[in-house]
């Protein structure tokens, strides 16, 4: 935001040098950007945070100059004086989307001549970097920039019908704008219409057909609030940016709606002549403006800052800030915020305001407020044990936008997400998905690193994946995934370490599947407690190439919220075992369809209490035992923590298992 030292001198009177005023604003949150002259001006050019849309004027920002150096804010009156003739007898306003345009005022100036603006207007508007047009536009701009209200003056006489139609464009539905370019508009851009056809992209930009031109003489001028996100989602969607959208996508005040139409209307007659028609048309109330009180304690402003501030000096910034005191005693007071200053809503943030204008250089640096080391929680804890665990097997964390092109998104998409959440933005046109899986995004990490000669890069990251919307907004699952050239097992290995870490009862097991991107037979659902967490698995190398990756890629990704549930944070101290394991080989003959999985589940379910373990120990297949027909070779381990095992024990619960797999699985031991 640019505003001029001598137009700042219109709303406030100070004594002090431009230089000290600017680093007034820029020590209380104005960050002062630049400094120049422009003529007998100054143009100040301040960073504007999105929270202060109140400081998008010279108004406001000469509001804050008052408080800083306890002035007086002189505002003008906006005064008119209307015809008799009423705005309704020449034009008309129809609302049909209320939730994209809240209020929509309109007033009818009639009779004007187009022309030069005086050269202290034309000045105001170079001095903050704007050229002149015309004595209309050149208002209209004024007033923005002067109370930062957007506006815009119609030729009355253009538009057809004399009417005015707030709705959505007709899908493919076109506009010529005042640049002169086209645009082709959906049917979610609400824009100001006509009898017949759009002549402005509310919020954004005017059309050219009902532009003020040297013929114009009847002007209809607009002031409106449009919904912010409607006005965002336009401005992104059509790459077009204005001082208007700005403003609207950071929030109006709309109790100054009619002061800054009748403002522009006030110049309109000064400058241009013409008569203003009384009594304009306003569709969609304005309510009243009655924000909740917001108690401040003097006690917890101390506590935060860490400085005394006495209590009267803090209802006095708070006063002279426009908020409304509504009670005072010796511990606390209530204020409500003024309409432009929609940002204040908690007690911390009156305490800010106070620790703003008090001044942050008087705040000690040396005598820091007191604080207190918060506890983590269970999901930092969790993410703590993925980071070491990967850390320790040799990954380095990586950390990638969320957003993937189309092709990227297609490369690994286990969840089979049919259509990902798309973000329409100016300077994403091709990489403006939201990514369902993290595997593209290390894939091109792992590329990249491949082209600068580091071979091998295992990475892996915690972060968000889209799968849709809900009710709530866009669905995110908190995930984990990681990437490396070693085969499937060594990678199930660190994740069954991981398991392990975060608790030392869960159990991790694999089941193949068909998810598209893994080569044939090397793919994995893992399965945690029993329940859906992730997959794992070596990529085909249909894949790869895509990506031009040299080596072949293992994959792993799951949610991080199953583990953050299953965490322990007291794992029970348990001694050595004392007394010897007995150690049983199992070579049962299986149909080739039946997996480990299946094998392992029968063992466990018969091996009862004594059973410590079971561990794959191989596999067979050949002529020997015909086709269709594998070996698996199972180690089960047994062990008593009160005693050394007797034979007998163990070569019965040999039996048992054997009997049971024999029975669910057909198994014949060998």
């Amino acid at each position: 935001m640019i505003v001029s030292w001598n137009w700042l001198s219109d709303y406030v009177s100070l004594d002090c040098s431009v230089e000290e005023a600017a680093d007034r604003l820029m020590m209380s949150g104005l960050n002062l950007e630049g400094l120049e002259t422009v003529g007998d001006d100054f143009a100040i050019d301040l960073e504007v945070t999105s929270n202060r849309p109140d400081c998008l004027g010279h108004i406001g920002v000469a509001r804050e100059l008052c408080v800083l150096y306890d002035k007086t804010l002189s505002t003008p009156e906006a005064n008119i004086a209307p015809v008799t003739d009423k705005t309704e007898s020449v034009t008309s306003v129809e609302n049909r989307v209320p939730e994209h345009c809240p209020q929509y005022m309109a007033r009818v100036v009639r009779g004007v001549q187009i022309g030069p603006s005086p050269e202290w207007l034309v000045a105001r508007l170079e001095a903050v970097g704007l050229r002149s047009v015309n004595n209309v536009v050149d208002i209209t701009n004024y007033v923005l920039l002067e109370c930062g209200q957007p506006l815009h003056a119609f030729d009355l006489n253009r538009l057809d019908g004399k009417k005015i139609i707030v709705r959505l464009a007709e899908p493919g539905e076109k506009i010529v704008a005042i640049d002169g370019k086209e645009y082709e508009l959906d049917d979610q851009t609400c824009v100001i219409a006509d009898a017949s056809r759009p002549v402005a992209v509310a919020g954004v930009m005017g059309g050219k057909e009902t532009e003020v031109s040297d013929s114009t003489t009847d002007l209809l001028i607009e002031t409106a609030n449009f919904a912010p996100l409607s006005v965002r989602r336009t401005a992104r969607k059509l790459s077009q940016f204005s001082d208007s959208s700005f403003r609207f996508e950071r929030s109006i005040d709309i109790q100054q709606l009619d002061w800054a139409n009748r403002r522009c209307c006030e110049l309109m007659t000064q400058l241009a002549g013409g008569e203003i028609l009384d009594e304009p048309i306003l569709v969609g109330e304005i309510p009243a403006h009655s924000p909740e009180p917001i108690p401040i304690r003097y006690e917890q402003t101390k506590r935060l800052l860490g400085i005394d501030i006495a209590p009267e000096e803090t209802r006095k910034i708070l006063r002279e800030l426009g908020l409304q005191e509504l009670s005072a005693n010796e511990t606390e007071a209530s204020f409500t915020p003024p309409s432009w200053r929609a940002d204040l809503t908690r007690e911390v943030d009156l305490i800010e305001e106070v620790a703003r204008i008090h001044g942050y250089d008087r705040i000690s640096e040396n005598d820091p407020p007191k604080i207190r080391a918060a506890i983590k929680s269970k999901q930092d804890r969790t993410a703590e044990i993925v980071h070491q665990a990967f850390n320790a097997a040799g990954f380095y964390e990586s950390i990638t936008m969320s957003f993937v092109s189309e092709q990227q998104s297609k490369l690994f998409n286990p969840r089979q997400i049919e259509t990902p959440l798309r973000v329409e933005h100016s300077s994403r046109k091709l990489e403006n998905l939201l990514r369902p899986s993290l595997i593209p995004s290390l894939l091109v990490s792992r590329r990249a690193n491949e082209r600068t000669g580091t071979a091998n890069a295992q990475l892996y990251e915690i972060a968000r994946t889209f799968l849709g919307m809900n009710e709530n907004g866009a669905e995110q699952v908190l995930t984990v995934g990681c990437v490396t050239g070693h085969d499937l097992l060594h990678l199930k290995g660190i994740l069954e370490e991981l398991v392990k870490q975060v608790n030392r009862d869960a159990l991790l097991t694999a089941s193949s599947c068909d998810v598209p991107g893994f080569a044939a037979g090397r793919g994995a659902e893992l399965q945690l407690n029993g329940q859906r967490w992730g997959w794992l698995g070596e990529l085909d190398r249909s894949v790869t190439d895509q990506l031009d990756l040299r080596d072949a890629v293992t994959v792993a990704e799951f949610d991080l919220m199953p583990l953050v549930e299953l965490l322990d944070l007291e794992p029970q101290y348990r001694t050595l075992p004392q007394f010897p394991a007995s150690e049983r080989d199992f070579n049962f003959l299986l149909d080739e369809a039946t997996t480990w999985q299946q094998l392992e589940q029968a063992i466990r379910e018969a091996g009862g209490e004594l059973l410590e373990d079971v561990l794959f120990a191989g596999q067979y297949r050949g002529k020997q035992i015909g086709a269709g027909k594998k070996t698996y070779l199972a180690r089960v381990l047994f062990r008593s923590s009160e005693r050394t095992l007797a034979g007998e024990e163990v070569e019965a619960l040999h039996a048992k298992i054997v009997a049971n797999c024999e029975s669910k699985l057909s198994a014949v031991l060998r």
